[in-house]
């Protein structure tokens, strides 16, 4: 599975990729939705993780942006606004796709990623 990471905290996305490459996880990561568009233009992605608060483009515009590209692709979000409500809200505008908040435990959006495919492959 080939999985990009797209937030505007270098120091997260480097540090998520590293991680889920330990776990046998491919991730390529992007700092921005531009960025991320580029690289999905040339490269399949099965799962994008997206920062919900992104300067320009936020998470859930750009997921719209690549599932035009990628129909099938299947998204995780995460915030670093924590509270209930925030928390709510975001689940509800994402749809079936998973809603993390940071900071990002690994072990939980490794099952996160995992849970995504079976549930695609069921």
């Amino acid at each position: 599975m080939k999985v990009l990471l797209v937030d505007d905290e270098e120091e997260l996305v480097v540090t998520l990729a590293e991680r889920l490459s330990i776990r046998d996880i491919d991730a390529d990561w992007a700092l921005s939705g531009e960025d991320a568009l580029r690289m999905a233009a040339d490269k399949r992605y099965d799962l994008a993780v997206l920062d919900m608060k992104m300067p320009k483009m936020n998470g859930l515009q750009l997921k719209v942006e690549l599932q035009k590209q990628w129909p099938a692709m299947r998204f995780i979000f995460l915030t670093g606004h924590g509270s209930e409500e925030d928390f709510e809200a975001g689940a509800s505008e994402a749809g079936d796709e998973y809603y993390l908040i940071k900071p990002v435990n690994i072990q939980e959006l490794v099952a996160k990623i995992h849970a995504s495919f079976d549930a695609g492959e069921a």
